[in-house]
Order: C-alpha cells, then sequence, then structure tokens
C-alpha cells in the first residue's frame, strides 16, 4: 500500500496556557477529500497551518507529500496549494497580474489563462483586486492556490461568509476537483458541506479528534435516529421529555428540546399527549435526518455551531 500523502500524528500546539491542538492524529489518501469539521476555535486552523509550515508544533508527527513541513519548508512549496480563511491582496492589483505574479513563484506551474476561464473570471481580468465580490475573490484564492500544480490543495473555511448561491458555485468547483482526484484537505463548520463534498471528515473538538469516518459512517454511529427538534410555551419538566415512548434521548439547549428517536410517529403523539396533560403548548416542531450534528451533539451535549 502507498504511504498516506498526509500523516499527522499526535499533534500537539501550545498558545501559552491555552492548548489548542491536543494529540490530534489522521492520515489523508492521495486523491482523498478530507473534512476536518467543528466549531470555531476548535483547532482546525491551526492543524492546517501547522501542515502549510505556517506554524511549528510543539510536539507529534506530520509529513506532507513525504515532507517535514518544518525542515522541508522550501521544497514544500512546491507541492501544494492553498486559500486561507481569508486572502488580502493589494486593492489596485489587477485580477490577471495577480495570477501572473503568483505564478512566478512556482517551478511548475498552470496556465492563468486557463484557471481565468475555469473559475470564471475572464470579465474580471483587468479589475482591481478591491472591486472584486466576495465570492469573485474566493473564486480567485481558489484559482491562486492551483497555480503551482499542486498534489495536495488546503481550504481552510472556503465559503464561510459567502451566501447561499456563491457557497453552492464553490461547491461545484471542488466537486470537480474531486472528480479530477485532487487531494484536498478542507476545514469547515458547516455540517452539509462535510456531508456532501468530503471523502472522509473527523469531527475536531476542543483540539481533539472525537470521531473519524466517512459521513454514512458517522452517521451510522447515532443508530439509525431521527432528530425532533421543539421549542415550547414553558419549559418541560427536569427530564420528563427523556422517558417518553419512542424517544431515546433528549437534550435542551438554548430553549430548544433536542429528541432522538428511532420511532419518530409514536414519540411524537407520545408528546402531544404529555404536553395535553401538562397544559403546556407545542410552539414549533422540525424534523430532521441522521447527520453529522448528531454524532456531535451525542458525544459532546453541544451543537456544531456552538
Amino acid at each position: 500500500m502507498p504511504e498516506p500523502i498526509l500523516q499527522v500524528d499526535n499533534l500537539v500546539k501550545h498558545y501559552g496556557d491555552v492548548q489548542a491542538v491536543r494529540g490530534v492524529s489522521f492520515t489523508v489518501d492521495e486523491g482523498e477529500v478530507f473534512g476536518l469539521l467543528g466549531p470555531n476555535g476548535a483547532g482546525k486552523t491551526t492543524t492546517v497551518e501547522i501542515l502549510e509550515g505556517l506554524r511549528n508544533p510543539d510536539g507529534g508527527f506530520v509529513r506532507v507529500c513525504g515532507f517535514d513541513p518544518q525542515i522541508n519548508s522550501r521544497e514544500l512549496k512546491h507541492e501544494i496549494g492553498a486559500a486561507l480563511q481569508s486572502t488580502a491582496l493589494p486593492d489596485k492589483l489587477r485580477v490577471m497580474e495577480a495570477l501572473r505574479l503568483f505564478a512566478s513563484f512556482y517551478k511548475r506551474r498552470r496556465d492563468p489563462e486557463d484557471l481565468l476561464r475555469r473559475f470564471g473570471l475572464e470579465e474580471k481580468r483587468n479589475t482591481y483586486y478591491s472591486q472584486l465580490s466576495g465570492g469573485q475573490k474566493q473564486r480567485l484564492a481558489l484559482a491562486m492556490a492551483l497555480l503551482s500544480d499542486p498534489r495536495v490543495l488546503f481550504f481552510d473555511e472556503p465559503t464561510a461568509g459567502l451566501d447561499p448561491q456563491v457557497r453552492r458555485e464553490i461547491y461545484d468547483i471542488i466537486e470537480e476537483l474531486r472528480r479530477e482526484k485532487k487531494t484536498i484537505l478542507m476545514t469547515t463548520h458547516y455540517i452539509e458541506e462535510a456531508e456532501r463534498l468530503c471523502d472522509r471528515v473527523a469531527i475536531v473538538d476542543h483540539g481533539k479528534v472525537i470521531a473519524l469516518g466517512s459521513p454514512r459512517e458517522l452517521k451510522q454511529r447515532s443508530g439509525g435516529k431521527t432528530r425532533i427538534e421543539v421549542k415550547l410555551a414553558r419549559p418541560a419538566a427536569n427530564g420528563a421529555l427523556r422517558n417518553l415512548e419512542g424517544v431515546v434521548d433528549a437534550r435542551e439547549m438554548d430553549g430548544t428540546y433536542v429528541l432522538q428517536t428511532q420511532r419518530p410517529p409514536q414519540a411524537i403523539v407520545s408528546l402531544v399527549k404529555h404536553l395535553e396533560a401538562e397544559g403546556n403548548e407545542l410552539v414549533s416542531l422540525e424534523i430532521a435526518t441522521p447527520s453529522l450534528e448528531d454524532v456531535f451533539i451525542e458525544m459532546t451535549g453541544r451543537r456544531l455551531r456552538d
């Protein structure tokens, strides 16, 4: 079996007294789209920046394309491409000027004209960076990440802050790269993004990997339970909802009650009868199929976005 193109073993990083990464371990095979999924502050960006050679680890083993990012940073930069959380270019730099400038940094490079067409920026070739929309800036960042024809791409929160339509455009680009068997490591706190784009996902919380596998495998860990989220006119008695027929688990989160069930009809009927008996009222009810957020809730008692 070929060695994984990314190897991370017991990675540790401190910032003073804060331990941002606490023993993170995973591998990524060539041609795989791998996601680090977790809330803000979970340690995702720090992990990626260490792999890119932008930060030094305090412990652990890391290899990217066979290189140690600390020792072989010069060689590594020709093998990887990156789109960071935010890209800042000079306001008066034009789109094509940016692509040609960054292409000159690499010994192996893609044709900027091809990337301009591929990312739908032909009409913006002479536009100043400051005049681009948020989505256009992100498409330019992705194009720049591909300039070196890299073996590995790092996308850190590639759609954060973008509107839904632009986000779907970025999804299409990443899915196209996936079909081309590009190796991609991406961070995200969007559940639907990880489920749609990633072959495997590491769920990260407080600097640790708490679950690892394909989206399908991780969702199966919830036992196929459906999530019912309800808001009530008055708070429910402590633990009362957990004892309803068909309910496996119930948690209160910021005024919303999250019920886990394998028998949604029975659980809903039981809930309505209970509320009638208590003189309480149902304000809203939402039913969701099992997702990666259910895995996170079960393991942490919190929502992914908290």
